[in-house]
């Protein structure tokens, strides 16, 4: 149990754990901004696609 106290507390003290946060919250930045992004694209698609079937069915 002293050991794992030990290499907590190294862990804590190096910089290694802080730049792992840092690392983790620019992925999780990252993450939220792609799927905003497609999720808007997708309704874009989505509404130029039912345009165009739209403006088929009713040229027939």
């Amino acid at each position: 149990m002293k050991s794992l106290a030990q290499k907590m507390q190294r862990f804590l003290v190096s910089e290694d754990g802080p730049t792992a946060v840092e690392y983790a919250v620019m992925l999780a930045l990252i993450v939220i901004v792609c799927l905003t992004a497609i999720s808007a694209i997708g309704t874009k698609a989505s509404a130029v696609f039912q345009s165009t079937a739209d403006s088929l069915a009713s040229s027939t």
